[in-house]
């Protein structure tokens, strides 16, 4: 049992109670218990006004979001086996779901493991810890994680800004024999992932379902990935038929990456590199027009004071990719803000689609694939958001 216990004002255990894991800093009760003069990242006993146990979890004096818990036990030792448990619980549903050993294994509360993400490249395993509580714990983890999996290699990739707010240094670490890249398949198409230098813990697992969704659209379709990464929907996308595939990227190492893996798939990709807006602006200026536009941008608002700004960008992205677009062409709208609800992008097709005097019909929605599970008490695990559209001539409007 954690030798730190964290009181709850009257009635402010009713979330946790319901299933939540999170507990913020005005639901303590400081005058019982002082938050503020508690160490950073320590294990704690969470406990309702009247000292009845809610469970066991880590604390952060110093940010809104306090708390978090691990265990509904008060009671619980939070070691390498109970790491253990959770981790061999978390690969468990994966291989169920996923023939080959390439998917997120945890994700975070989805996983009942606040503050931590890993994605697995079979034997290689991408590891970002986001909280202080996590980071604390990453001996046990770390242990965990090697007695079930026998890793080859261990990347810490824990240089992501949520860090940040929870006062955190950011690192790379590598643990292990790391190679510089790893090779995964999808739908018979391969993609090398570069392990060093990538964005986030290097591949998008979570638009994994998505991409599947292309063979409907793709036949016979010229292509246009923006924000492509490393290709995945323009490849993707071929091997679903479409006749031409094009990249749109910042970043000449990732549109570089693209390039590789067409050629390791046999496949012609044009690379067209610089901001998003200009590059399709420019497209359009030269008369170029797309069966198949997939918009899938990082996350444009990532604060709530973010919105309003964001809101613009992608307004001003969709409306680009909608003036490309051939008629009866195909638009896949993507949004991994958890600040922009999926009502308010339907909203922002509908009204970019207007203006661009083309009718738009929404065929079907997906979001994050299984490998990135929902906490149902939390509606912030529910993030991804991708839109396919029709899109008519001027004349269908």
């Amino acid at each position: 049992m954690p030798d730190i216990v964290l009181r709850l004002k009257p009635q402010e255990e009713r979330r946790l109670r319901a299933g939540h894991l999170w507990v913020y800093s005005n639901e303590i009760d400081t005058e019982r218990t002082p938050l503020k003069q508690l160490p950073q990242g320590a294990l704690c006993r969470f406990e309702d006004a009247g000292g009845r146990p809610l469970g066991t979890g880590y604390l952060n004096p110093h940010a809104l979001l306090c708390g978090r818990l691990l265990t509904g036990q008060g009671d619980a030792a939070i070691d390498v086996a109970w790491f253990e448990r959770r981790l061999a619980a978390a690969a468990a549903l994966r291989q169920r779901l996923y023939g080959k050993p390439h998917y997120r294994l945890v994700h975070g509360e989805g996983d009942a493991l606040p503050g931590l993400v890993i994605d697995r490249y079979d034997d290689v395993y991408v590891v970002q810890i986001g909280t202080a509580g996590m980071e604390n714990l990453k001996p046990q983890l770390l242990d965990a994680l090697r007695a079930l999996f026998r890793p080859r290699g261990i990347v810490l990739r824990n240089d992501s800004s949520a860090r940040e707010a929870e006062g955190l240094p950011l690192y790379v670490e590598e643990l292990g024999e790391v190679p510089s890249a790893v090779t995964i398949e999808e739908d018979g198409v391969r993609f090398e992932v570069a392990m060093r230098g990538g964005q986030k813990t290097g591949w998008f697992y979570d638009q994994r379902d998505n991409r599947d969704r292309l063979a409907r659209y793709a036949p016979g379709a010229r292509v246009l990935d923006v924000f492509s990464y490393v290709g995945g929907w323009a490849l993707r996308a071929h091997r679903h038929g479409a006749r031409e595939v094009a990249c749109v990227d910042s970043s000449a190492a990732a549109l570089e990456a693209a390039q590789h893996n067409a050629s390791l798939n046999g496949v012609q990709l044009e690379a067209l590199r610089g901001q998003a807006l200009d590059v399709l602006k420019q497209l359009a200026a030269d008369g170029r027009r797309f069966e198949l536009v997939i918009v899938d941008p990082p996350a444009l608002i990532k604060r709530k004071k973010d919105h309003a700004e964001g809101l613009t960008l992608y307004s001003r992205l969709n409306r680009a990719a909608i003036n490309l677009l051939a008629p009866g062409g195909f638009l896949v709208s993507c949004s991994c803000s958890y600040h922009l609800e999926p009502a308010e992008l339907q909203r922002l097709l509908l009204r970019e689609s207007r203006a661009a005097c083309r009718r738009l019909q929404i065929l079907e929605q997906g979001g994050q694939g299984p490998d990135h599970p929902v906490h149902p008490a939390i509606p912030e695990t529910r993030y991804l958001k991708a839109f396919f559209c029709a899109v008519g001539g001027a004349e269908e409007r």
